[in-house]
């Protein structure tokens, strides 16, 4: 064995899979997460409150859709709200499995192959929360198809000028290829389950969704050939989805939001708490399922550095966001940034600041990226954070404009809180459902990280 793989299996800190694994061995533990007989009562408890929370969902938009959207707390000149940064927030949290799925594979980093399989499907559940809020905005969303560009017979068409219909194309297209770069890699795993489950409705099931799969060459061949092209494509959708959705806000003249460094700003948020989803997650899971040894502490560590990474890209953009409106001599951008800091949102402010750029540094110790607790309440903190900063731009911004006469301050409802709980819960819901139904880790991913597979390709 070479020298350096001899260190990589000596030191447990750079370990990206613990040693003793087989193909067997691989095999079985993640695929028993799926056929075993018993369920764990964590995932029972996860689960039903997930439902119970999608239940309040079910409803919050009843009685949004029997109302109307004055249940919510948007009045004049706050007319986004909640809806918007939700949206926001949850189309974020999807942009960390496309970056471990698509640009990690295109870098050949192969530590993402035992978290890329949820943290995939994280991003498909995330986007699905997120398209609920622009159609519940719209107070009649039978008439949502009025986002996209159909032929002008009805007297009413789109500005195609306008990023709201932008973000049309650009979610749904995140959204589609995403989905078929999670379904394609699904594929040899599927088949695996086909071949090992004694129950004949799951072989029956698994056996539709793999498609025919059998491992031969040719198959092998067209999947990576298939997984090339759609990480080609997935890349630039990390870069181009939450950059058309900072073009919601960058193209106003809404003091507080026409700022040109909103594109980058989005897309490192959006990375940023991606991965603290991703870790909030991971931990879990891998202390329930005893997954230790193939979510090891090397996965761990590498997602806080990205995310302390981007959580200075984050710090530098709220420096440099107060200090172009100081600069600028602009009196309603400094207007904007003194009411944020000031104002009546001054403690939604401070402890997005306090979330996002101070308790973030601890990820600077090793000691705080290498325990697996400090970690998960890490990630908590930035979730809590980045939700902040969207609430903060989106309604402090509005809230306050170039009209004096129609300040007013934003209070959000008892139905505002259920609807973006509620999709707490539809997610809770999804991905609980996911994990159990389907294998969390893709099986023939980890195993190409054994020796034996090294040693096989040598061959």
């Amino acid at each position: 064995m070479p020298d350096s793989q001899q260190l990589e299996q000596s030191k447990p800190s750079t370990r990206i899979i613990a040693p003793g694994y087989t193909f067997g061995t691989v095999t079985d533990q993640i695929a028993s997460v799926v056929l075993a007989g018993r369920t764990p009562v964590f995932w029972i408890v996860s689960f039903g409150l997930g439902f119970c929370l999608l239940m309040m969902l079910t409803l919050a938009v009843i009685v949004l859709f029997a109302k109307g959207v004055g249940v919510w707390g948007i009045r004049t000149p706050v007319m986004w709200g909640f809806a918007i940064t939700n949206f926001v927030w949850w189309i974020g949290i999807g942009h960390a499995g496309t970056l471990i799925s698509a640009i990690l594979l295109l870098l050949n980093q192969r530590w993402r192959n035992s978290i890329n399989r949820f943290a995939e499907a994280m991003t498909l559940f995330a986007v699905a929360c997120a398209g609920m809020f622009p159609i519940l905005h719209l107070g009649r969303p039978w008439l949502a198809y009025w986002l996209f560009p159909y032929p002008n017979t009805m007297g009413v068409q789109p500005n195609f000028r306008s990023p709201l219909v932008w973000d049309v194309f650009a979610v749904s297209t995140y959204a589609t290829v995403s989905l078929l770069f999670w379904y394609v890699g699904l594929m040899p795993d599927l088949a695996t389950l086909r071949d090992r489950t004694h129950n004949r409705f799951a072989r029956f099931t698994y056996g539709i969704m793999a498609m025919g799969w059998r491992g031969s060459a040719r198959h092998w061949s067209v999947y990576e050939t298939a997984s090339l092209l759609l990480a080609g494509l997935a890349t630039p959708l990390v870069l181009s989805v939450h950059t058309v959705v900072s073009f919601d806000f960058t193209i106003a003249i809404v003091p507080g939001w026409h700022s040109t460094f909103f594109p980058p700003y989005f897309v490192a948020g959006a990375i940023y708490s991606g991965f603290a989803m991703v870790l909030a997650l991971a931990i879990p899971l891998r202390a329930v399922y005893g997954l230790k040894g193939l979510i090891t502490d090397k996965h761990l560590d590498n997602c806080g550095k990205v995310m302390l990474a981007t959580g200075l890209i984050v710090a530098y953009a709220y420096i440099l966001e107060a200090f172009t409106a100081w600069y600028s001599g602009n009196v309603y951008e400094s207007a904007a940034i003194l009411h944020r800091m000031t104002g009546p949102y001054r403690y939604y402010y401070w402890a997005l600041v306090s979330c996002n750029i101070i308790a973030p540094q601890s990820l600077w110790f090793k000691r705080i990226r290498g325990n697996p607790v400090t970690l998960f309440i890490a990630s908590i903190v930035v979730l809590i954070g980045m939700w902040l900063e969207r609430f903060m731009i989106i309604v402090s911004s509005l809230a306050q404009d170039y009209v004096p006469s129609s300040w007013s301050i934003f209070q959000a409802t008892r139905w505002d809180w259920a609807t973006y709980v509620g999709t707490i819960g539809l997610f809770l819901f999804l991905f609980f459902l996911f994990i159990r139904l389907l294998p969390m880790i893709s099986i023939f991913e980890v195993r190409t990280l054994l020796p034996q597979a090294k040693i096989e390709e040598e061959v």
